[in-house]
């Protein structure tokens, strides 16, 4: 996965296509991203001794394929690629303005 946490991201297939957020969450295991505002779900919370049961709105997980980050040079979706820098360490760039990611 060529994600990271704090990517800035958007998705591109589903129903919430077009929306931008940053990255909470990887799970490599599974390839899924969690992004804030993005894929919001309901969940029923039980009630314990302290607190009352209550409905939460909360973010799902959504596929890794389905977002793409966000080029910081252009501000548009954009696929990622490696290279080695000048100090010999690896970094991801974009691959359409070839900016360096980080």
């Amino acid at each position: 996965m060529k994600l990271k946490v704090g990517d800035k991201v958007v998705v591109i297939s589903g129903k919430d296509k077009g929306k931008e957020g940053k990255i909470i969450k990887t799970l490599r295991t599974a390839n899924k991203v969690v992004v804030e505002g993005v894929n919001v779900v309901k969940k029923h919370v039980k009630p314990n001794g302290q607190t009352a049961g209550s409905i939460v709105e909360m973010e799902a997980a959504i596929d890794a394929s389905n977002v793409m980050l966000v080029d910081p040079k252009t501000g548009k979706g954009t696929r990622i690629g490696h290279t080695i820098d000048k100090n010999g360490k690896k970094v991801r760039v974009a691959k359409k303005s070839n900016s360096t990611i980080d």
